[in-house]
């Protein structure tokens, strides 16, 4: 099965694409830029779901729903957010087809043109608030915490699967607050929520802060971010937070009245994660033989597969296997016993690889004798023989085992690819050969990060939170500088 994967290290873009495919994730749709995602991909995108909306709602939040479309006015109101998202709007201008009279088969109806256009909703920050306005007249009404989980349109000339799409899954959160201070706040917690994601159920070390003017997202006056490096050098901007201020609440004139009486604009956050998590679980622990899924979010821990030569010894494997597999499950280990009659074990093994199950346990007519099974973890495949019972605490102990090495792996690699630079040659020379994360000083100047990003390709991924002040020189203009910034380039 894994012969057909593209060696990473010969071609990565490709070997991502074939593995995308062949491990039954996702495929092109018949619309450009847009993809299906198939029963095991989505499988995925649940556990994710699962576990961000258990952490949301443990912060407070609670889930909503809006439109599709948005009325073309509303994106007016807020000049700099229709400036960032009019190159990737996708507008609906008639609601009826008709037939043709001169036999060309259906056409537009030109007597069915909407009296106004409607966006299919790139980010919703302007349908959402355009509610709020009907929603908040007082302090008492706030603060609105809401998350959504939807999908959104944004028309992308250069598509790759789960990476960047013409429609992809996503969550946002849009909250209103009262005062300054709790927006700051929570527009922080939720950049802090992402990482606790990414690194304890992606097992995906990331770097968290905050964006430069000129990659802050539209419409915000502040925007945080995590950064993820992936194993080709390039980095994935895995989930951000932002600030908006009172910005949208002016454009929809929603104000409050606060505890002195004195009329306010509210304040706001959005917040967003989505199915390019799945091409990051894919490119920072992936391998030639497949996909390797971190214990917590793989859609099953375990496969069961039986090695049989007649009907008899696979019903006495089978009673052991299901009896194996009830013991895992009412342990809260989700388990799969492959028992398909239609291939080989030697397929199903790589089968399995391939989709990335954590562990595989064999059973054979031996293990029947012996009261044993052979345990093969996907992270490492190694193998070890284990007597049956002492099973459900191995297995516990070496999921989480699993977890932390994926995690270890990750960041190891992170952490040997990380550079600290302060010559422009060598800025360049690192880039050019083997990417990774650039720590270089910066001069602060809009003009000097677009030269960077003109001549190197890389962008400040982000300004680090933990970064301590550092007196230094601009790698690239050698004006005076007091701090590292975060240099890659990226997807």
């Amino acid at each position: 099965m894994a012969k057909f994967l593209t060696d990473r290290d010969e071609n990565y873009a490709q070997w991502y694409n074939d593995l995308v495919i062949k491990a039954d994730l996702a495929e092109n749709s018949a619309v450009r830029g847009c993809m299906v995602i198939k029963p095991y991909g989505y499988a995925i995108w649940e556990k994710i779901q699962a576990e961000l909306d258990r952490m949301f709602k443990a912060t407070g939040h609670v889930n909503a729903y809006f439109p599709l479309f948005i009325p073309k006015s509303f994106f007016t109101r807020e000049a700099a957010h229709v400036e960032g998202f009019a190159k990737e709007c996708a507008i609906v201008t008639h609601y009826r087809l008709k037939n043709d009279e001169k036999g060309k088969g259906i056409v537009v109806d030109p007597d069915a043109k909407l009296e106004e256009e409607l966006i299919i909703r790139p980010t919703s920050e302007t349908i959402i608030w355009n509610s709020y306005k009907n929603w908040i007249q007082s302090y008492r009404d706030l603060p609105i915490l809401i998350n959504q989980w939807a999908n959104v349109v944004r028309w992308e000339m250069r598509t790759r699967l789960f990476l960047r799409t013409a429609e992809f899954l996503w969550q946002e959160g849009h909250t209103a607050h009262a005062t300054k201070e709790e927006a700051n706040e929570e527009t922080q917690k939720m950049i802090n929520v992402y990482a606790d994601f990414a690194e304890n159920f992606m097992a995906l070390p990331v770097i968290k802060g905050y964006k430069t003017d000129s990659e802050r997202f539209a419409g915000a006056l502040d925007t945080y971010t995590i950064e993820a490096l992936m194993q080709d050098g390039k980095a994935l901007q895995a989930g951000t937070s932002h600030f908006l201020g009172q910005n949208f609440a002016r454009a929809f004139d929603v104000q409050f009245t606060d505890k002195t009486g004195k009329l306010d604009y509210v304040w706001a956050t959005s917040w967003g994660l989505s199915t390019r998590m799945i091409g990051a679980l894919i490119m920072a622990h992936a391998d030639n033989h497949g996909l390797v899924l971190p214990p917590r979010l793989a859609p099953y821990k375990v496969v069961i597969i039986p090695i049989f030569r007649s009907e008899e010894q696979l019903t006495q494997i089978t009673e052991k296997a299901v009896k194996i597999k009830n013991q895992l499950e009412t342990a809260g280990i989700s388990v799969r016993y492959d028992d398909r009659d239609n291939n080989t074990p030697g397929w199903k093994f790589a089968d399995n690889e391939l989709k990335g199950v954590p562990v595989r346990i064999v059973i054979g007519p031996r293990d029947l004798e012996n009261n044993t099974i052979e345990v093969v973890r996907r992270d490492t495949l190694t193998k070890k023989t284990i007597s049956t019972d002492e099973i459900n605490c191995y297995i516990i102990g070496l999921l989480d085992e699993i977890q932390n090495n994926i995690y270890q792996k990750a960041l190891k690699f992170r952490n040997d690819n990380t550079h600290y630079v302060d010559k422009w040659s060598e800025f360049t020379e690192i880039l050019d050969k083997k990417g990774g994360f650039i720590m270089a000083h910066w001069d602060g100047s809009p003009e000097t990060e677009e030269k960077i990003k003109e001549e190197s390709k890389a962008t400040i991924r982000c300004i680090p939170m933990d970064t301590p002040d550092e007196q230094g020189r601009c790698v690239f203009s050698g004006k005076p500088s007091t701090k590292r910034v975060l240099f890659a380039r990226s997807y």
